[in-house]
């Protein structure tokens, strides 16, 4: 996706700063301004923190939500200082998630390197998650300190407690979720942090009248992603190992979900235990069962549901915050022809 705004920087921004300057310019590449600022937060020691942490932000990954901070304060005005630093906030809180994400799911890549947990072990990433935690949190401080908001902290404590409810939901081995738990876990696990940004930055800037219609354009294309990335799942096209890996973890997936409403009552029970089980058993009746009814279609027609939700919302928002929004717009719907292609 094309960076919100020009890509002018030489790679001598990626320098580390110190800790009390952030990196800003009119022209300055989002990535390299962002990534420069949380670099030098990390620790300057070579301890095991230090590595992994140097290891994990190695690359900075697409930065959608510093781009929309960003973007958002460049048509709202407010401190440039504070912006950064709550860019730079939500990013880390981000970050944290995924390395604790990739323990849980034991996904072995990320961003075309070994995850941190595969390799410095699951221990350690622990340790980094949390203290990526804190170092958000003291962004978001320093963020609320230089624009006189301090609520900030308060919305970025909200935002982190709504991800990891919905992240926990997904761990709840007592049954499979059904179709409204499946949509509680899957608003909590992406709409948050896409929502943080550009609440900041309309509090930072007096605009907290947007707040609302951007939370519930997020909620909206947060779930559309979700149940995209089910649907790639199932083709093997997500970043898993294998096809259908949600259905061997017995993940919370849109098809899975819609797939159990179809079943008899005895079905239903001869699919829930095996579900309960854990066992490897079996996978290839169950995946030839989901592949052979309309499972794949139902949740087709429920992405495409959610979209249109979602672009009423888009559609019912000021020009400015469009401009904005834009870009996760085109994401989504690459992300949906990506899904509907496979």
């Amino acid at each position: 996706m094309d960076d919100i705004i020009s890509k002018d920087n030489s790679v001598d921004d990626l320098n580390a700063r110190p800790s009390g300057h952030v990196p800003v310019t009119k022209n300055t590449n989002i990535e390299v301004s962002v990534l420069s600022l949380i670099t030098s937060h990390l620790p300057k020691s070579n301890d095991i923190i230090g590595q992994a942490a140097r290891h994990h932000f190695h690359d900075s990954g697409k930065m959608l939500r510093a781009k929309l901070a960003l973007s958002a304060h460049a048509h709202i005005g407010g401190s440039k200082d504070a912006a950064m630093y709550w860019a730079a906030a939500i990013e880390v809180m981000h970050n944290a998630s995924l390395v604790h994400d990739d323990i849980s799911d034991g996904d072995q890549m990320r961003r075309n390197r070994p995850s941190v947990w595969f390799k410095f072990g699951r221990d350690v990433a622990l340790a980094l998650g949390d203290w990526l935690i804190g170092l958000s949190f003291e962004l978001a401080a320093k963020a609320a300190d230089t624009s006189g908001r301090p609520q900030l902290v308060h919305v970025l404590c909200e935002h982190m407690m709504a991800t990891t409810r919905g992240q926990a939901k997904e761990f709840d081995k007592n049954a499979y979720p059904s179709r409204d738990t499946y949509k509680d876990i899957i608003l909590g696990k992406t709409a948050p942090l896409f929502i943080a940004p550009l609440e900041g930055v309309a509090i930072m800037g007096n605009r907290a009248d947007i707040i609302p219609a951007s939370r519930q354009y997020f909620q909206a294309i947060g779930s559309v992603y979700q149940v995209a990335n089910d649907l790639l799942n199932f083709a093997g096209a997500d970043g898993a190992e294998t096809s259908a890996a949600d259905l061997i973890r017995r993940a919370p997936n849109a098809v899975i979900v819609l797939f159990r409403e179809q079943l008899s009552l005895r079905e239903t029970a001869r699919f829930n235990a095996w579900l309960s089980d854990g066992k490897s058993s079996d996978l290839t009746h169950w995946l030839d069962a989901i592949m052979a009814s309309d499972a794949i279609s139902q949740t087709v027609q429920m992405m495409e549901d959610m979209l249109a939700d979602a672009d009423k919302h888009y559609q019912n928002m000021p020009e400015f915050m469009r401009q904005v929004i834009s870009p996760i717009q085109k994401l989504i719907y690459s992300v949906r022809i990506k899904a509907l292609t496979y």
